[in-house]
């Protein structure tokens, strides 16, 4: 159990995985370079449709098989409006608010293959002119896109490429301190993608027989509410959503555990395979909460909402600030990954 958690390749694939740009819809650089990185590992893998990855181990029962998904698309934006004032109006990508990624840089995407940087502003920003400027409300209507090009008006705009449809990512900052936090946009879900993808890697390299087929589904629609609920192999029995854990007030959840989540706004998860969880991580020693999401929704929800009939659960990594700049602790990055091994090791629920 001790060699599963490599520290530095745990956060130097992570800090790969938030630095390629990956907003809902604009992921096909982000699941190439996965495709890329099972293909070397020599794990057969294939690429839905709609462009998600489920790479499979086969394993010594291949009649019941598990599934475990994190996914990899991030919140973004689209170019909503090109304004008559040489800047741009935004989407949404994703559930976030406006406070959280206003004054972030961030680079327009345009469909010739530009990349146009710019910085998201309100409009009334500069306190000198706007005296309301602090009080005005964050949303559409205010925000917009302050390109790093000379653009007067929407002819300038258009002349450098930037038109409607447009994506926009926000720059992750990603970076580690000394006392073992990783800061940076999009660790939902990247961190999971990450210890998914070290998992596998570490079956592989140390020839580890799995007692199941498992199936690992890296999904790219997540954010939107689609993800992994497509493609689930009729033999799936347990279906785990590797996913971050919410922090706040009433939580239990932290930046140092594996969060273990009992409900979310979908409602209650597998009873017998959340405890089977919680008893897997009693019985090798892994710290971890067992908590309550209130406004949360997973792919493994999502699957259920799409009519499979599996068994499904949530865990992941504690994930501060939600949806803004994000934060967790290496402790609990190495939960997470010590809590995944136990399971894909352990003899399903029903059978223990």
């Amino acid at each position: 159990m001790k060699n599963v958690f490599n520290e530095k390749n745990t956060i130097d694939l992570l800090g790969q995985l938030v630095n390629i740009p990956s907003p809902s819809g604009y992921t096909k650089t982000i699941m190439q370079f996965i495709g890329s990185y099972l293909h070397d590992l020599g794990i057969e893998y294939k690429q839905t449709n709609k462009g998600a990855i489920i790479a499979t181990i086969k394993g010594e029962n291949d009649s019941s098989h598990r599934l475990l998904t994190a996914h990899t698309d991030t919140l973004g934006a689209m170019v909503k409006e090109v304004k008559a004032n040489g800047r741009i109006k935004l989407t949404m990508i994703g559930g976030f608010r406006w406070n959280a990624v206003e004054g972030e840089y961030c680079t327009i995407h345009t469909a010739d293959g530009k990349k146009i940087r710019g910085t998201i502003l309100m409009h009334e920003t500069t306190v000198h002119v706007y005296k309301e400027a602090g009080d005005l409300k964050r949303d559409e209507n205010h925000i917009e896109v302050r390109i790093d090009e000379k653009c007067f008006n929407a002819e300038d705009v258009r002349k450098i490429g930037i038109e409607v449809g447009d994506f926009v990512s926000f720059d992750p900052r990603f970076e580690t301190t000394e006392s073992g936090f990783i800061k940076s946009r999009h660790l939902d879900d990247k961190a999971s993608t990450t210890l998914l993808l070290q998992l596998v890697k570490f079956i592989k390299e140390q020839n580890i027989s799995l007692p199941y087929t498992t199936h690992f589904y890296i999904s790219n629609n997540e954010e939107i509410g689609y993800g992994g609920n497509s493609n689930v192999p009729e033999q799936v029995v347990e279906y785990i959503a590797v996913d971050m854990g919410a922090i706040g007030d009433g939580q239990s959840s932290d930046e140092y555990t594996v969060s273990i989540c009992a409900k979310d706004s979908s409602g209650p998860y597998h009873y017998e395979l959340t405890h089977y969880l919680v008893n897997l991580a009693k019985t090798n020693g892994i710290q971890y909460k067992l908590d309550i999401y209130p406004y949360y929704g997973s792919d493994a929800s999502a699957a259920i909402r799409a009519g499979y009939d599996v068994k499904h659960a949530l865990f992941g990594p504690g994930i501060e600030a939600s949806h803004a700049y994000e934060r967790t602790h290496v402790d609990s990055l190495k939960a997470t990954a010590e809590l995944l091994f136990a399971y894909v090791t352990s003899p399903m629920d029903s059978e223990d």
